[in-house]
């Protein structure tokens, strides 16, 4: 056995070893104490030594502001659900492959589904950008399945989508929707084009649009990464992704008993990359900034829409 104290002299020390029951069973017949590798393990078990995977709860940093942003959140969330409007929590994924590349997870099965020996990307049939929301009041949770790359208007477009096929079809009456996003990525709070196109998209619907970004170094506090993804990575472990069908059926399996349910949709459109936004853009950008937090508070208000604060 072992103790390693982690960085944090808050932290409690931890008593680990590398050793499995039955490679401790042989030392100690040796020491003169002979033990079966199962009374071993009992032992281990009551002790809380089990085998465990490595936590990412680390923060890569300290955000002064994630305290009174995390509140904002909370007040902002709490207000659309008595107003009865929607609200999402929206992050896109990381990119998988199509094709029979090895998949992390296992599943029950009369024998082991045949993958390639190496992970090779130019084996896979192509790739996929998985962009994910999920709807707290109404426990949904859609994603949609890019082909092409995750831009700004990307995220936009399917700032679109969700709005129409869950924000109107569940809340007909709603004038305001809110959005919770993560700072990073093709939806980042610095990203001009993303605002520019959230603006187009509130013209287009009518409906006034408020975004608020979690805060730096808080991604993992979004609701998406706790009430959906769990489920999905469930639904999809142990199973290669061969085709787009499969991938959208294993995508409606992830459903809890509690309620939630998912649902999966290829978007084909091409997206473009490399382009930036103009001087003339920005300095045009009809985005009202909060007076609390600005740089992750903002909305996107349409003539005539109706505002909430």
């Amino acid at each position: 056995m072992a103790t390693r104290t982690a960085g944090d002299p808050d932290d409690a020390k931890i008593v680990f070893t590398e050793l499995s029951p039955t490679i401790l069973a042989s030392p100690m017949a040796k020491l003169g104490t002979p033990v079966w590798a199962e009374v071993i393990r009992h032992w281990m078990a009551a002790q809380a030594l089990r085998l465990r995977k490595l936590a990412q709860d680390l923060a890569g940093g300290h955000s002064p502001d994630r305290d009174t942003q995390c509140e904002r959140i909370a007040a902002l969330s709490a207000a659309y659900e008595r107003a009865g409007h929607p609200s999402f929590s929206i992050d896109p994924k990381a990119k998988a492959h199509l094709g029979k590349l090895c998949r992390a997870g296992r599943v029950r099965s009369t024998q082991a589904f045949r993958a390639f020996e190496h992970d090779c990307p130019r084996w896979a049939d192509g790739v996929l950008i998985p962009h994910g929301m999920y709807a707290r009041v109404r426990n949904r949770g859609p994603m949609n399945l890019g082909l092409s790359h995750d831009t700004s208007p990307c995220a936009c477009d399917r700032f679109r989508w969700y709005g129409h096929r869950i924000g109107k079809r569940g809340s007909p009456q709603a004038t305001s929707s809110l959005w919770l996003c993560d700072c990073g990525g093709s939806h980042a709070a610095k990203t001009s084009l993303c605002k520019h196109a959230l603006q187009l998209r509130a013209e287009q619907r009518g409906v006034e649009m408020r975004v608020a970004h979690d805060p730096s170094y808080g991604s993992k506090d979004n609701l998406l990464e706790r009430r959906l993804l769990p489920h999905l990575t469930r639904a999809c472990q142990g199973l290669w992704f061969d085709t787009l069908d499969t991938v959208v059926t294993l995508m409606r399996k992830a459903a809890t008993s509690t309620g939630l349910r998912t649902t999966g949709k290829v978007i084909r459109r091409h997206y473009e990359t490399g382009r930036k936004a103009t001087e003339h853009l920005k300095q045009n950008l009809k985005i009202v900034f909060d007076h609390l937090l600005p740089k992750w508070n903002y909305r996107a208000i349409p003539q005539h829409a109706t505002v909430i604060n």
